[in-house]
C-alpha cells in the first residue's frame, strides 16, 4: 500500500533558546514540552570552524531520537518525548545544568594533552569522569567536583549540592555504559562521550537533556581510530573542501543507519517455568510479569516430576528442540522433585524457586538446596529475583536485557539517595 505522511503542525510558541546546531522552541498547546529543531550546521572548536552540512539535520536528530528511545526503553530518565518530524523532536521543558559530563573508556584527544605521560588507548576502568563548565569565552574549562559545589546552581527551583552531583556523576556512568553494550553488538567501541543533565521544571526531576548524536561521542569500529565514525573526521581536517565535507557525510549518515540497529534485540530468550499443579499459579504469575518487565518471553507449564515424570521429560524436549535459549524456573512446593529432575537432564539452567509456606517451609527448603552430585541448578526464593537472575543469564548475550538491568541499579541507588536526602530535611 501507499504510505500516508501526515504532517503534524504544532503550534510554535517563543524560541525559548539558539546554539550553534539547534533551535528550542515553546510548544503553545503542550505545556512543559518544548520542541528542539536541529540545524544543518557542523562546528568545531567553539565554532572557530563552521560549515553548513546538507542533511546534518536530519541525519542528529535521527541520531538523538534512537538514542533517547533505547535508554528510555532500558529505564533511564530522559527529557526526550518523541521525535516529531525529520529534523526536530519534542522533550520535556528543563532547565539546564551547564556542565558538560565527560566519561571516557579509552584515553584519547584532550586527556592526554592535560596529562602527559598517558599514551593513547589507556583503558579506564572503573570509566573515568570528567567535569566542563559551558563557558565558550573560556574555552569550557575543566571543573573540580569542588567547583561545581560551591558555585550553588540553583535551577527550576532545585539546589544543585552533593546529592546532586552525585546523581548525575552515576547518570553518566550508567548512559556510558549502556551505550558501550548496545555499539559493542556493532563492533563498535564507544571511546568517549559527552552529555548534559537538565531539571525538569515540572517534575524537578534531574534528567539526561540536550541530544546524544555523533558530536557527542568518540567511535571506532573494531577499536581501530583511523576508522573513526565521529565528529573528530571533522574537527582533524586540514582543509573543508567538497570533497572532504561529502566524506564526513557519509560518516555521519553511517552513525544514524548504524543507530537503529541498537534498538533491535539480538538474542530472544525464554523464560519456561514448571509448577507441580495449578495451587502455585499466583506465585508463578509473580514470575512471568517480573520476566515481561525485561522484556522477556515467559510460557507457564503444569508438571510433576514425581506424579508425571514422563510428561515432564516431553516438555523438557519440546522446549530444547526449537533453538531457543531457554531458563527453566521450577516451582514445586513441600518436596521439589521437578527442579532435580530437570537439571539432571538438560544442559540449560535451572532456577528453582519454591513457594515456600510458613509450617513446613524450614525443612522443604533442603529439597531444593541439597542435591545429588552433577547437579547445578540455583535456589532463588523471590519471584522477582528469580526472574531478575533469569535476565542476569540473558544479559550476558543481549544488550538490552541487560541495559534494563543495568538503568534499575541506578534508579534503585538514586531512589536511595533521594531518600536520605529527605529524610535529612526532615529531622533538621
Amino acid at each position: 500500500g501507499e504510505a500516508y505522511i501526515t504532517i503534524i503542525v504544532l503550534k510554535l510558541g517563543q524560541i525559548l533558546n539558539e546554539g550553534k546546531t539547534k533551535q528550542i522552541f515553546e510548544l503553545v498547546d503542550e505545556p512543559g514540552h518544548v520542541l528542539v529543531q536541529s540545524k544543518d550546521q557542523i562546528t568545531a572548536g567553539n565554532a572557530v570552524r563552521k560549515d553548513q552540512m546538507e542533511g546534518k539535520a536530519a541525519i542528529a536528530n535521527r541520531t538523538t531520537s534512537c538514542v533517547f528511545k533505547l535508554l528510555q526503553e532500558a529505564g533511564i530518565k530522559t527529557a526526550f518525548v518523541r521525535q516529531q518530524s525529520e529534523t526536530a523532536f519534542v522533550a520535556a521543558h528543563c532547565e539546564m545544568i551547564p556542565i558538560e559530563w565527560v566519561c571516557r573508556r579509552v584515553a584519547t584527544g584532550s586527556f592526554l594533552k592535560r596529562n602527559p605521560g598517558v599514551k593513547e588507548g589507556y583503558r579506564f576502568s572503573p570509566l573515568k569522569m570528567e567535569m566542563f563548565f559551558k563557558d565558550d569565552a573560556n574555552n569550557d574549562p575543566q571543573w573540580s567536583e569542588e567547583q561545581l559545589l560551591e558555585t550553588k546552581f540553583s535551577l527550576a527551583g532545585l539546589n544543585i549540592g552533593r546529592c546532586e552531583v552525585d546523581i548525575m556523576n552515576r547518570s553518566t556512568v550508567a548512559i556510558f555504559e549502556v551505550l558501550e553494550r548496545a555499539w559493542a553488538t556493532q563492533n563498535c567501541t564507544l571511546v568517549d562521550m559527552k552529555i548534559e543533565f537538565g531539571v525538569n521544571v515540572h517534575t524537578k526531576e534531574i534528567v539526561l537533556a540536550d541530544v546524544i548524536d555523533n558530536d557527542s561521542w568518540r567511535l571506532w569500529p573494531a577499536g581501530d581510530r583511523s576508522q573513526q565514525k565521529d565528529k573528530q573526521v571533522y574537527r582533524d581536517l586540514k582543509e573543508v573542501t567538497p570533497e572532504a565535507m561529502q566524506m564526513v557525510k557519509k560518516n555521519f549518515e553511517w552513525v544514524s543507519e548504524r543507530v537503529k540497529l541498537l534498538l533491535e534485540p539480538k538474542a530472544c530468550g525464554r523464560v519456561v517455568v514448571l509448577m507441580g499443579s495449578t495451587s502455585d499459579l499466583a506465585h508463578c504469575e509473580k514470575i512471568r510479569k517480573a520476566c515481561g518487565s525485561y522484556g522477556i518471553h515467559c510460557v507457564l507449564r503444569v508438571t510433576s516430576a514425581h506424579k508425571g515424570p514422563d510428561e515432564t521429560l516431553r516438555i523438557k524436549a519440546e522446549y530444547e528442540g526449537d533453538g531457543v535459549p531457554t531458563v527453566f524456573v521450577a516451582v514445586a512446593g513441600r518436596s521439589n522433585g521437578l527442579g532435580p529432575v530437570m537439571s539432571g537432564n538438560t544442559a540449560y539452567p535451572v532456577i528453582n524457586c519454591p513457594p515456600i509456606t510458613p509450617d513446613w517451609g524450614a525443612q522443604d527448603i533442603w529439597s531444593s538446596l541439597r542435591m545429588p552430585s552433577g547437579l547445578g541448578c540455583s535456589t532463588v526464593l523471590s519471584p522477582d529475583a528469580a526472574a531478575q537472575f533469569a535476565a542476569q543469564i540473558f544479559g550476558l548475550s543481549d544488550h538490552l536485557v541487560w541495559s534494563k538491568l543495568r538503568a534499575s541499579m541506578l534508579n534503585t541507588w538514586v531512589s536511595l539517595k533521594q531518600a536520605d536526602k529527605k529524610l535529612q530535611a526532615c529531622s533538621l
